[in-house]
């Protein structure tokens, strides 16, 4: 857990001082992400790099595990704190091995074993140790590069990890891939992080909490989804952005908005029963299922009406397929590609678990805004 304490920071200039970070209260709590978030000049920085003491703060206190690490030296913090920059920051003369092992060979851990976490960490991030552990930092891709510059802020296995705009130079392709496998590690690993970015996207898909600053101030703290949904003034309302409710979309699975039990026909039963399954559901089409419970069609009314048989010998093909998992940004892609309004859900195993409607998703979406109302 990190807890800051009305912490702020004042620069003395020749032209007078300058508040960069204005009593600052905010809890983040353990194994949970918060981003922080503004425009250029906010106080975001600032206010990470006062946690490890990069900057000095005027005032206020910063508690890590609830230990108040005013009087922790100043070494020590850091040691027990991972940082990432942007730079990334690798020692240009050091292999990948040496770069990972800085912390751990400091802490004096034994060789063997600071060797052993270096390939471990190298497998998380898909980076084979047999090819990469004796190679050097130019030897590498930007995006390689990164990789390494994350887990070696792992490799002590700190508490907390502090990291400023980590992917911010990275293409969006490789930005996209690190992001996904940062977040699988974290979903391990249960670190608790204060995440400096600019970029709301970015924001929404890896944060728990997002703390949006404005000319030192913390604007507003809360999820990501009460943020699109509930912004705090009309600053926040403009930074997130006029498509805010369609950022929504990532923060949702296809699991939380489907229908429960689906509606579906086999190939053994009739097209008079899956006609009169559809009018008493009020549905256009019904899903076709074998035997093992696995969309393989769609029966449509048209296809119901004109025809006469089973309906294993008259459906057409699927128009798209929802995963539990999937967010519904995928999901409502999935559904403008094929013009549908509907998508059959299915679990991990391809079994057919549920319904997803664009009317269930924009009923869902909007219950935020009548609760609220």
């Amino acid at each position: 857990m990190i807890r800051l304490d009305n912490l702020t920071k004042i620069f003395d200039t020749p032209d007078g001082t300058i508040t960069a970070a204005d009593h600052i209260s905010m809890e983040v709590p353990a194994g949970e992400i918060c981003v922080l978030l503004g425009p250029s000049g906010c106080g975001k920085t600032t206010t990470l790099k006062m946690i490890n003491r990069i900057i000095p703060a005027t005032s206020g206190r910063v508690f890590i595990d609830g230990q108040d690490t005013t009087a922790m030296d100043t070494v020590d913090l850091r040691r027990n704190i991972g940082y990432v920059i942007q730079q990334i920051g690798l020692f240009p003369n050091m292999t990948i091995e040496e770069n990972i092992s800085v912390v751990p060979r400091l802490l004096g851990w034994q060789p063997e074993r600071y060797k052993a976490r270096a390939k471990e960490l190298l497998d998380m991030v898909a980076l084979d140790p047999a090819t990469f552990l004796k190679r050097y930092p130019n030897e590498l891709s930007g995006g390689q590069q990164q990789r390494v510059g994350v887990i070696r802020a792992l490799a002590a296995d700190p508490p907390v990890m502090l990291m400023d705009e980590p992917f911010g130079a990275i293409d969006p392709i490789n930005r996209e891939v690190i992001q996904d496998e940062f977040l699988k590690m974290q979903a391990e690993l249960n670190k608790t992080i204060m995440f400096v970015s600019h970029d709301i996207d970015e924001a929404v898909k890896m944060g728990d909490k997002i703390a949006i600053f404005r000319t030192g101030k913390l604007e507003q703290y809360a999820s990501p989804d009460d943020i699109l949904a509930h912004p705090a003034s009309d600053f926040i309302a403009g930074f997130v952005g006029s498509d805010r409710t369609l950022k929504r979309l990532q923060l949702v699975t296809a699991a939380q908005v489907m229908g429960p039990v689906p509606t579906f026909v086999t190939p053994q039963q009739s097209l008079s029963e899956a006609l009169a399954i559809m009018e008493r559901f009020e549905h256009r089409s019904i899903t076709l299922a074998n035997e093992r419970r696995e969309p393989i069609g769609i029966i449509t009314r048209d296809i119901a009406w004109n025809h006469q048989g089973l309906c294993g010998e008259h459906y057409e093909g699927l128009h798209g397929i929802a995963r539990q998992s999937d967010d519904l940004r995928t999901v409502v892609a999935q559904m403008f590609t094929a013009d549908s309004s509907w998508l059959p859900v299915v679990d991990a195993s391809g079994r057919l678990v549920g319904d997803i409607t664009q009317r269930g998703i924009t009923h869902h979406l909007g219950a935020t805004y009548r609760a609220k109302g």
